[in-house]
């Protein structure tokens, strides 16, 4: 039985998302003649919302650029 796989075209792009059962979901991106394989993974034990995590990253970055403006 096959997961479920969605492609998604755009004229400079192509993205295949695919789920296979059991399995993390893996994003094929092709851009020109570069294929790129980005497996997911999420992490069962965590205390950290997906949106906290990258609103936290953010604020990181934010705060780093800061600090070297100053310096």
């Amino acid at each position: 039985m096959r997961g479920k796989e969605t492609i998604m075209n755009t004229d400079k792009a192509t993205t295949t998302t695919r789920k296979a059962n059991g399995k993390a979901p893996t994003i094929t991106r092709k851009i020109g003649n570069t294929t790129f394989d980005i497996h997911v993974h999420f992490s069962e034990t965590s205390k950290e919302t997906f949106t906290d995590k990258v609103l936290r990253l953010i604020k990181n970055d934010a705060h780093a650029d800061n600090s070297q403006k100053q310096m």
